[in-house]
């Protein structure tokens, strides 16, 4: 069962026990925390899970692993470290100098009681500034326009909470047939939804690429895919090029302005008339179908039933002729 805590984006740590309940008080509905004992726990969780940021302990891990410090930072420069001082000994020359040698630029001093809220503003501002914050941002600016049921749609594309591997299972995630999803976009002259998909979760895979530390296999599990195999497929079928290829051209702001400059600014004037999730609130007596009100014949077999909208499938439209009309 999922919990509220579980869609929290993941910090992974190396701390000292007496340091982790504070961490964990500061970042309270900001973030979760994965304790681990040593930094090559912390190397196999960024490999393996959507990690935001790490926090480390200058005692634990500057003095006593730097190499495996310095590691961490170079083979992941996309996932911003954080090291926490929280004793006398942690700001002599020694421990400064080791900082900059393995590459930390983030030194949060908590011997105080303010530096846990300077704690808590550091690591919100690295969570929320991971591609799909990114993403949203960027996007919310070129649909300034659009319905609030259109920008549903796109909000979902970058939301870990969203996030799905097909169009149906993200249909189900938005309450809406995978059918009606798929017609409205296709009645709207618009790219197919599966094609807004698939291209978000290469701007995903783009950004994790920027991280040299994470194979193709590695990037394949962050992103579901059922395997690197079936993840090279996929970015043949949508770029026509190899995996290899794809991670030596494409960073995540390269692969978000593709998105933009392929599947949203082209289609502007049709996004901003769209409303993909639209439902008809039972009781009322006319059907409105993005905004319009039923009138010809193809729009009566549309028409309410005991207070619901029937939409045809995008195959239906193409083949109204065979279509049974059941609804007449």
């Amino acid at each position: 069962m999922t919990t509220s805590t579980d869609r929290l984006p993941p910090i992974a740590t190396v701390l000292e026990p007496s340091e982790r309940r504070s961490v964990d008080a500061a970042g309270a509905g900001l973030y979760r925390t994965l304790h681990r004992e040593s930094l090559d726990e912390v190397r196999r969780d960024l490999k393996e899970r959507r990690i935001s940021a790490v926090v480390v302990s200058v005692a634990r891990c500057v003095r006593e692993e730097p190499a495996h410090m310095q590691a961490v930072v170079r083979d992941f420069p996309r996932i911003p470290t954080v090291a926490l001082v929280s004793a006398a000994s942690d700001t002599d020359p020694a421990s400064v100098l080791a900082l900059g040698n393995c590459g930390v630029r983030t030194l949060v001093d908590v011997r105080y009681a303010a530096g846990w809220g300077r704690l808590r503003d550091v690591l919100g501002a690295e969570v929320t500034n991971d591609m799909d914050r990114i993403a949203l941002g960027v996007l919310q600016d070129d649909l300034r326009d659009a319905s609030p049921d259109c920008w549903k749609f796109f909000e979902a594309l970058f939301t870990r909470s969203y996030s799905a591997p097909t169009i149906r299972v993200l249909a189900r995630r938005l309450g809406v047939l995978p059918s009606t999803l798929m017609s409205r976009f296709f009645r709207a002259q618009l790219p197919a939804p599966k094609r807004y998909l698939a291209f978000a979760r290469l701007v995903r895979a783009a950004r994790l690429f920027e991280n040299p530390g994470l194979s193709v296999a590695d990037v394949a599990t962050h992103l579901d895919y059922s395997s690197p195999q079936s993840f090279g497929r996929h970015i043949k079928t949508v770029l026509a090029i190899n995996a290899t290829d794809f991670r030596r051209r494409y960073s995540g702001q390269e692969m978000l302005r593709r998105f933009r400059e392929t599947l949203v600014i082209p289609h502007l004037p049709a996004l901003c008339e769209l409303r993909p999730l639209t439902r008809r609130i039972p009781g009322t007596e006319s059907a409105l179908l993005s905004g319009v009100p039923v009138h010809t014949h193809a729009d009566r077999e549309r028409a309410p039933v005991r207070g619901y909208i029937v939409e045809p499938s995008a195959a239906s439209v193409l083949f109204a002729p065979k279509v049974p009309r059941l609804l007449q």
